[in-house]
C-alpha cells in the first residue's frame, strides 16, 4: 500500500508485442481468447459487476493474454471522494488479478491537476500503461487537464510504452502505440 489512501502498488509488465483488445463487455463471448487482451474504456455500468463479485470475473479474465485495471471514472465533477474511491478500486482489482497470475496492464487516469496528489499511486513505473482520451478533447477545459495530465503521467512513471486508446492530440509523447476501433466485439471484426 502506497500513499495518503493506502492504494495497492502494481508491479510493472512489458507488453513488447502488439495485442488485439476487446472490451469487457465483450469478454464472455470473445472466442479464442488467449488472443486477446480486456480493457475497460467503456461506461462504467458494463463493467461495475468486475467490482461486485471479483472472484468470479477473475475467472473469466484469466483465459485472456492480459487485462487491463477498470477505467473508472474520475470526471472532474465528482467528489474528491469518490475520485480516489475509484482509483483505489482499480487498482485493488489490478493488484487482486496480479497475485492471480494474471498480466494486468495499468490504465492510467486523472481529473483535474488536484487529482495528481493522488491519482499515480500504485501505478508502476518504467512498465507498459493504457490511456484513453474519449471524451476529452472536444470541451477545451477538458483537453487542456488531460493533455497537462499526460505530460505529468510521463514525468513521474517514464512508461516504456503507452497503449492508446481514441485520438493522440497534439503533444502527446512518448512510445504510442494507438488502437482506435476498440468499441467493437473482436468477433464482429474482420482480423487483417
Amino acid at each position: 500500500m502506497v500513499g495518503a489512501f493506502d492504494t495497492p502498488v502494481l508491479q510493472p509488465v512489458q507488453l513488447e508485442k502488439r495485442i488485439l483488445w476487446t472490451s469487457f463487455n465483450c469478454a464472455k463471448t470473445t472466442r479464442n481468447r488467449a488472443m486477446f487482451g480486456v480493457h475497460f474504456f467503456i461506461d462504467d455500468y458494463l463493467f461495475e459487476r468486475a467490482w461486485n463479485d471479483p472472484a468470479r470475473y477473475a475467472l473469466l479474465l484469466k483465459d485472456f493474454q492480459a487485462v487491463m485495471t477498470p477505467d473508472f471514472s474520475l470526471f472532474t465533477d465528482y467528489p474528491k471522494s469518490v475520485q480516489i474511491y475509484n482509483h483505489y478500486r482499480k487498482h485493488l482489482l489490478g493488484a487482486y488479478w496480479q497475485s492471480m497470475g494474471m498480466t494486468v496492464v495499468p490504465s492510467i487516469c486523472w481529473s483535474d491537476h488536484d487529482s495528481y496528489e493522488w491519482c499515480f499511486d500504485g501505478e508502476p513505473q518504467g512498465g507498459t500503461v493504457a490511456v484513453s482520451s474519449v471524451g476529452t478533447q472536444k470541451n477545451p477545459q477538458a483537453r487542456d487537464f488531460f493533455l497537462d495530465g499526460y505530460r505529468e503521467m510521463l514525468s513521474r512513471l517514464q512508461p516504456s510504452k503507452i497503449i492508446f486508446f481514441g485520438d493522440v492530440p497534439s503533444g502527446c509523447d512518448g512510445n504510442i502505440e494507438r488502437h482506435e476501433a476498440f468499441y467493437q466485439s473482436v468477433n464482429s471484426r474482420r482480423m487483417t
